[in-house]
């Protein structure tokens, strides 16, 4: 199970260009506040990447705002762990437990989730918190992690996880995330 003291939210790739032509485009800004918001609110490390942002673009605006002085890493690599920056912020870190959203689903952040795993990280990726252009490739995306060893969840369900009980000091804030 999830926990806040084992956990860290990675957001890949949530840049306008990519976020505007995904499959489910209407999911994008509310799960992704409603992962962000929630990761804060449990006092949880975030790490975020965008991909060649002079090409495809900058943090969707939302992300920036929501994330304040938390860094954006830049990475070319697909996969956000052969980004030496990340890397850095992966360790410093020091969590065990990564959930995992971003776009495209079948591209970095399948790469991204298939090293976590590789390097012996517990991996939840949220179907609606993960886009890609076609349903057949998200979809694909999904299976691939789940046969690689992760963990398909969702956002509400992670959050819910992430507290347990209704008598968690942070059950009201998540409550109101999901409504």
């Amino acid at each position: 199970m999830l926990n806040p003291v084992d956990a860290a939210l990675v957001l890949v790739d949530f840049q306008g260009r990519l976020a505007e032509i995904v499959d489910r485009s209407e999911l994008v800004v509310p799960n992704l506040l409603r992962l962000v918001k929630g990761a804060q609110a449990l006092e949880m490390p975030i790490l975020a990447t965008v991909q060649v942002p002079e090409k495809l673009g900058p943090a969707i605006p939302e992300l920036s705002e929501a994330l304040g002085a938390t860094p954006i890493i830049s990475k070319t690599a697909f996969s956000a762990l052969r980004e030496p920056e990340f890397m850095l912020a992966l360790k410093h870190s020091g969590r065990k437990q990564f959930i995992l959203g971003g776009i495209e689903a079948h591209v970095c952040v399948l790469q991204t989730g298939l090293d976590l795993l590789d390097s012996g990280y517990a991996v939840h990726i949220l179907s609606d918190g993960v886009f890609s252009r076609t349903a057949e490739n998200h979809d694909l995306a999904l299976q691939r992690m789940q046969a690689a060893g992760a963990t398909v969840s969702s956002v509400e369900i992670a959050l819910f996880e992430l507290i347990r009980t209704s008598k968690h000091p942070e059950f009201r804030t998540i409550s109101k995330l999901v409504k």
